[in-house]
């Protein structure tokens, strides 16, 4: 009932501003697609979620929210029915004249190397009220590697305080851009910052022509964000199921693991306890295993039986077993999946523990309907119940 309620008011609110909202004549430039990798889901279904950030001076808040919240909104849309892959893209803008006009990372289920790189995301420039919204919006739908429509929840969350430019005719503009959104699939949802009045009608209409949400969330974001008692030993629990994988395979496929260290590494170094706890709480989901492992875990695979590891070249094995005897390797990898099975089990009660914690918390202060937390997920679970996911315990914390 919650949701229909507030699908009726976003609807009401979207009628009023778009009757005193003109319509636009876009100028259409033509953009040319890149080329979309298939996602080998293995009948899993994905949400494909890109959040569109502002990241001008006057957003720096927001910008250290999303820093502290996208473990839980990952775990928040994890925790769907059949459990989806979760996949996420960003794409930060200012505006021309500023150190960039866009920023992009694209959408993968490699979340450590997401966050690595929103770590380096920072409020700067700016100065004017329109900011380069279009050419945002229109980098988030046609260069993102988008899964194939039929496997996906596939959505944009377009977030910030300024309205567009509107007055550059060399781009494609909003209408224009949501509309081929539409034809592929993409739903696009506006989330304002604040209360800026120019903003509201621009962004109202961008969530209706996107077949999305509109929702107004204070300047740094209305989202709970607690520190609790677990999430210092989370964090380090963390850390050492980090250490224990092992990567196999051609010299490339150890590259691309190469490179998942080196951004668990930086998150390591850079995140707060609290987000790493947070991602710990989401490594511990059905939809968190790949982040957690990667691909080519030799661990996981062997343990699981997916690998003999008499089987393996020499040249695939991770350079830490090369120079042991194979019954020491067996051993070895015998022992980490030992560690990591009773590291995983204490998470998972920590994990426990902290939700309940978290649950007190909001008892005491008489709920938090109006949370960037509570948004998204009435969101989320209205718009991916659509496309055949389930979403049925609230928002995670």
């Amino acid at each position: 009932m919650k949701i229909k309620l507030l699908g009726i008011a976003l609807f009401a609110l979207t009628a009023g501003a778009i009757a005193y909202y003109p319509s636009i004549k876009a100028k259409t430039v033509v953009p040319t697609d890149p080329i979309v990798m298939p996602v080998n889901t293995n009948g899993q279904p994905v949400i494909d979620v890109v959040f569109v950030l502002d990241t001008t001076g006057s957003m720096s808040g927001l910008i250290q929210t999303a820093k502290e919240k996208i473990w839980s909104i990952a775990t928040t849309m994890a925790s769907a029915q059949p459990a989806p892959r979760i996949r996420i893209g960003l794409v930060g803008y200012r505006d021309r004249g500023d150190a960039y006009v866009t920023k992009v990372v694209d959408l993968s289920d490699d979340l450590d190397s997401v966050y690595a790189a929103l770590m380096d995301f920072q409020a700067d420039g700016g100065g004017d009220t329109p900011e380069s919204v279009n050419q945002a919006l229109n980098d988030a739908v046609h260069r993102m590697s988008w899964s194939p429509q039929s496997q996906a929840y596939q959505v944009i969350f377009l977030v910030g305080d300024a309205p567009p430019h509107m007055d550059y005719q060399d781009e494609t503009q909003y209408p224009a851009i949501l509309k081929v959104a539409r034809q592929k699939g993409i739903v696009v949802n506006a989330i304002q910052c604040g209360d800026v009045p120019t903003t509201v009608a621009p962004w109202t209409q961008i969530a209706r022509l996107g077949d999305g949400s509109f929702f107004q969330v204070e300047q740094a974001g209305s989202a709970v964000v607690y520190a609790t008692p677990f999430d210092a030993e989370l964090a380090a629990l963390s850390a050492r199921l980090d250490a224990t994988r092992l990567y196999y395979g051609t010299a490339e496929e150890k590259e691309a693991m190469a490179k998942k260290r080196s951004a668990t590494d930086k998150l390591s170094e850079l995140a707060s306890e609290e987000a790493k706890a947070r991602r710990g709480v989401f490594n511990m989901s059905v939809a968190g295993r790949l982040n957690r492992l990667g691909k080519n875990e030799l661990v996981d695979a062997v343990a699981n039986g997916e690998v003999d590891l008499d089987e393996l070249e020499p040249a695939a094995l991770p350079e830490e077993i090369k120079p042991m005897a194979p019954a020491a390797q067996r051993a070895y990898l015998k022992e980490l999946a030992e560690e990591r099975g009773d590291i995983e089990d204490r998470m998972r009660e920590l994990a426990g523990a902290r939700e309940e914690f978290i649950e007190r918390k909001l008892e005491e202060e008489g709920g938090r309907e109006d949370s960037l937390d509570q948004k998204l997920y009435d969101t989320i679970a209205r718009q991916a119940g659509e496309a055949g996911l389930d979403y049925a315990d609230g928002p995670a914390y």
